[in-house]
């Protein structure tokens, strides 16, 4: 293989096939935005739209002809006069310009969509070509369903395109249909049967219906086609297009399989796919390869513990590669120590052996309520257990609360005394209130038979989310004592009123009884 042989020319198609994708629709001023981003992604071309479907669609892509340099400005016609026509008028300002026309080519497509016999379509593409070709020096022919055409048609149509004059024949697999090993036998084929094949770059354009755009695109890539149509994302029609973040990276991680180089700049991918994110509304789904928000996080033990000591344990490639900053080590359930000790280091908390061992049971107790676990999460359970000393006078075993609109609101605590005996237990049940936490207060001042006024109590969010983490603050006064403090934090807001109310009185007990 030639070493100009080895380049992949990216032809990005997220601003026509992918703002097919039913709900992507931009406006123009973001269609501009994501062309100046696919710009610094350096993509080889981009397909700005198909002028003639709408005024819309005409206008955006002469703004990007006008304000867009660096890539190849192409635009969509079918091979029809008028199109060809709407798609010249509207590159008019680009440097770099490509009419890319079309035709099916299926027999299911000829007879049902077209209504035209397979000779007229092949004169329909000829006739297409030629009047492109007078007007831009950079033509683009697909067949449309080229995967679901007769193999032998598809070679004459081919063959008369390059004839008529275009530089680039896309062998699109319109409706996802095709396979890898089929797909291969094409590209054979065409490579092998049409006459001058070498005087033009064959592209793939792949449908993801099947989950096989990729496969199929990179396979094509094997068997000579050195363009790739793809889209940010995979956005697309019905199931979407190749992902460009997909194709780029399996050619940078597996370059011994795929020995090809591209001039995409890979460390735009993230960016990239945030944009297109946010301008079409489309989330990207958390285990999305490459760009999802699970690429490059982990949460198993095993795995944190494995990326700690080397990053390739379970990394194929750097996150930086696409523009991260680095993994992620996700504290939640199935997290082991390492990682959480990870964390806490990273967070510039220096903790002895027992303080972390705390830290991290009472983080297990955390992880079983919450889907993920934050670093405000990890500061406030450090700070909420760390603080205590472990022998505190009154420790609570559990609580429960009857509450409701037309219920009267009890609460049952009971509390383990340690100065009467770690065995020594009071219970308290049936204690009544104006609400869940009066009476839960209540059925803790008689379980430890002291009467408390409480000056201060508030309750605030420490972390976002339906399970954050609560945090309840009180201030209680004995008699006539100073105020003693409490703190206490849970997903459950009233285990962390019970919490902050026991630490007050424990502070009471060993400072000022």
């Amino acid at each position: 293989m030639k070493k100009e042989d080895k380049k992949i020319f990216i032809f990005d198609t997220t601003l026509r096939d992918g703002e097919q994708c039913p709900g992507a629709s931009m406006t123009e001023d973001e269609k501009i935005m994501v062309a100046k981003q696919l710009a610094r992604l350096k993509v080889d071309i981009i397909e700005a739209g198909f002028p003639i479907s709408s005024p819309v669609q005409f206008s955006a892509v002469e703004r990007i002809s006008r304000e867009i340099e660096g890539p190849v400005i192409a635009a969509l016609a079918r091979a029809v006069k008028d199109d060809i026509i709407a798609a010249h008028k509207a590159l008019m300002h680009a440097k770099k310009k490509r009419i890319h026309t079309f035709i099916a080519t299926s027999e299911i497509h000829m007879k049902h969509k077209l209504n035209k016999k397979p000779s007229e379509v092949l004169q329909m593409a000829v006739d297409a070509i030629k009047m492109a070709r007078d007007m831009v020096d950079d033509v683009e022919f697909s067949a449309e369903d080229a995967t679901r055409s007769d193999i032998i048609y598809l070679t004459e149509i081919v063959e008369a395109a390059i004839e008529a004059g275009a530089s680039t024949i896309n062998i699109p697999d319109t409706v996802g249909y095709i396979t890898p090993n089929e797909y291969a036998e094409i590209f054979k084929t065409l490579h092998q049967k049409v006459k001058n094949a070498d005087r033009v770059i064959f592209s793939t354009h792949c449908h993801n219906d099947l989950g096989l755009a990729v496969a199929n695109s990179l396979t094509a890539v094997l068997n000579g086609a050195r363009q790739i149509e793809c889209t940010v994302n995979g956005i697309g029609e019905r199931a979407g297009n190749t992902a460009v973040e997909e194709v780029v990276m399996a050619v940078q991680t597996r370059n011994n399989i795929y020995p090809f180089s591209f001039n995409l700049d890979a460390k735009q991918i993230h960016k990239s796919s945030k944009l297109i994110s946010k301008v079409t509304g489309m989330v990207v789904q958390p285990n999305k390869a490459i760009v999802g928000a699970n690429a490059f996080a982990h949460e198993s033990g095993i795995h944190q513990h494995g990326i700690i000591k080397n990053r390739l344990t379970y990394e194929i490639m750097t996150p930086e590669s696409i523009g991260l900053e680095g993994s992620r080590l996700v504290l939640g359930r199935h997290s082991g120590r390492a990682g959480f000790k990870q964390k806490v280091t990273e967070l510039g908390i220096e903790l002895n052996e027992n303080d972390l061992n705390r830290a991290y049971e009472r983080f297990l107790i955390i992880a079983d309520k919450k889907k993920e676990i934050y670093e405000d999460d990890i500061i406030a359970l450090i700070d909420d257990e760390v603080a205590r000393t472990g022998q505190e006078t009154y420790q609570l075993e559990y609580f429960q609360i009857t509450s409701g609109t037309t219920v009267l609101p009890i609460a049952a605590v009971k509390i383990k005394n340690t100065e009467k005996g770690t065995s020594h237990e009071v219970e308290v049940e049936a204690v009544t209130g104006d609400g869940p936490v009066s009476a839960l207060f209540r059925a803790i001042e008689k379980a430890v038979n002291i009467t408390t006024k409480l000056e201060v109590f508030n309750i605030t969010p420490i972390t976002i989310g339906k399970d954050a983490l609560g945090e309840a603050r009180v201030g209680l006064k004995v008699k006539d004592s100073k105020i003693f403090y409490g703190r206490g934090t849970s997903t459950d807001i009233i285990e962390a009123c019970a919490k902050a109310f026991i630490e007050a009185l424990n502070k009471y007990k060993k400072l000022g009884a």
